[in-house]
């Protein structure tokens, strides 16, 4: 019975290798056959994107080694997922696709089945079309500046719980791990503002909301969740056969109930709330012949992507945030400077006026955001026949078809010393008044652009910030030994993050 399962395993790796290279063959003759510069296709080149998806060699690591390799070429050819693609390194032919004929790209790659993951399928990030368009319609109101500024206190009150906390336990300053502090906080702002519900994740640690965002993380993390988004992808009807989803099947059920509830409760007690929530039920009781009557899973579907963006990938953003302010103490002196300069007379409180007008603070996160943006890659998929022109020097045009990919990569755009000199320096001088205008367009891209554009920016900077003004108005962040400077990139994951985590101290500020 062993050797018959040993055989039966050995002989599927197999064929999943021999697929592997047989897909990689046929983009190295796609792009080819086209004229164009193209990486490589040997053994040597299998062996290294193979070591990047086991967890040998970061991510980020690799992109910038493809950005790298043809350094005059406006684009190269490459595969993403064993699907031909294009890498786009000119900020000019950026804009075009993104911006000027958005028309032939409006959709991003979806790598879930809606039918199979409704859960994560069915966000605005990976819908398509007509229905990305209605959706997106329906949530921009959530994000206005009158929303964010209505928002504001309920963010400010759980930094407030967060920091107060820390103060109140000082023997939990010592050695912070920020990432599992920050999205404690983060799991609360995400609470309050999109479902209504008051955590206090600090208090109560166990709490489900926390718990599940967690799980959650974990699941889309390492080489386990790269099978199965490929297996998802491959093969969508036999994972919906054999039920296999991205997340755990009691995630979806704890998010539907979360839900469920608090449309039950607004219904049956007329409650208002200009969130989230609000927004979709009201679009989910619009009559309209051209839309598609709004289902209970695309509310619970958007309510997650909110929930997930925002627990996982804000708080990283104020991990390296956090991270920098403690190595570079010259800065971290600055901007206290400005927060205390800021404060609400009499109360020492800060406003959401007084928040938008910290110009450092924003040169600060604005350079965090270069040196390490959320995400490393997007992506764009063509509908409509494309031409682009030459690559370099001496090539063709290149016709693009219909499911083509193109690639932006955006980390190493970031990190290219011919926009930003001196690119691994913390410099938020970069972003100031006098020097911002002299970023070229297109080349920091740390939320995309154009209509495809991270739909919760404004969010995400806002609770950041909150929360950096808080801390710094009550501790002084300072590098432990456990703190990893120069940062060394964690292998095993699609997102940035050190290898070793994030540490710092919290020295508390006589006030």
């Amino acid at each position: 019975m062993v050797s018959t399962f040993v055989l039966l395993l050995t002989t599927l790796v197999v064929i999943g290798v021999l697929k592997i290279l047989s897909v990689l063959h046929h983009a190295y003759f796609y792009w080819r056959n086209k004229g164009l510069p193209y990486l490589p296709n040997s053994l040597s080149s299998f062996i290294t994107v193979s070591k990047v998806f086991i967890g040998y060699i970061p991510l980020a690591d690799y992109c910038q080694y493809i950005y790298r390799f043809f350094p005059n070429a406006k684009y190269v050819g490459g595969v993403n997922f064993f699907t031909p693609a294009i890498i786009l390194r000119d900020p000019e032919l950026i804009k075009d696709i993104m911006v000027k004929n958005f028309e032939h790209f409006p959709d991003h790659l979806s790598f879930v089945d809606e039918s199979v993951e409704p859960l994560f399928g069915k966000n605005v990030a990976f819908l398509r079309g007509d229905h990305w368009k209605e959706m997106r319609n329906t949530l921009s109101p959530s994000f206005t500046a009158n929303k964010m500024k209505f928002m504001f206190d309920l963010i400010s009150e759980c930094s407030h719980d967060f920091v107060n906390y820390l103060v109140d336990h000082p023997e939990l300053c010592q050695e912070v791990d920020t990432k599992a502090a920050f999205s404690r906080y983060t799991n609360d702002v995400i609470a309050t503002a999109a479902f209504g519900i008051s955590v206090n994740s600090m208090k109560n640690r166990d709490n489900e909301f926390y718990t599940r965002g967690i799980e959650t993380s974990k699941f889309i993390s390492g080489p386990l969740a790269f099978v199965k988004i490929i297996f998802l992808r491959a093969c969508p009807r036999l994972a919906k056969l054999i039920d296999l989803t991205l997340f755990p099947s009691a995630t979806s059920k704890f998010f539907k109930k979360i839900v469920e509830e608090t449309i039950r409760a607004r219904e049956t007690q007329d409650i208002v709330r200009p969130d989230l929530i609000h927004l979709l039920m009201q679009a989910r009781d619009k009559d309209s012949a051209s839309v598609p009557k709004m289902t209970l899973n695309d509310i619970v579907s958007q309510a997650f992507i909110f929930f997930f963006a925002g627990f996982d990938t804000s708080s990283t953003l104020m991990c390296f945030a956090a991270h920098e302010l403690a190595v570079n103490q010259d800065i971290q002196d600055r901007l206290r400077e400005e927060i205390l300069q800021h404060l609400t007379e009499g109360n020492d409180e800060i406003s959401y006026e007084s928040l938008s007008k910290m110009s450092y603070m924003d040169m600060v996160i604005s350079e965090t955001l270069r040196m390490y943006p959320p995400t490393i890659l997007t992506d764009r998929l063509c509908v409509k026949e494309y031409e682009l022109p030459p690559s370099q020097t001496g090539s063709k045009n290149v016709i693009i078809k219909p499911d083509n990919i193109l690639i932006f990569p955006v980390y190493a755009l970031h990190r290219d010393p011919k926009y930003f000199p001196n690119p691994d320096k913390f410099d938020p001088e970069r972003f100031s008044e006098e020097n911002k205008d002299n970023i070229l367009p297109y080349t920091y891209l740390p939320f995309g652009h154009g209509p495809r554009k991270c739909i919760g920016n404004r969010f995400a900077l806002m609770e950041t910030k909150i929360l950096i003004a808080h801390l710094l108005q009550k501790f002084t962040l300072k590098t432990v030994e456990k703190t990893v400077e120069p940062i060394v990139h964690y292998k095993k994951g699609f997102s940035l993050a050190p290898d070793g985590g994030f540490w710092i101290g919290l020295e508390k500020r006589e006030t």
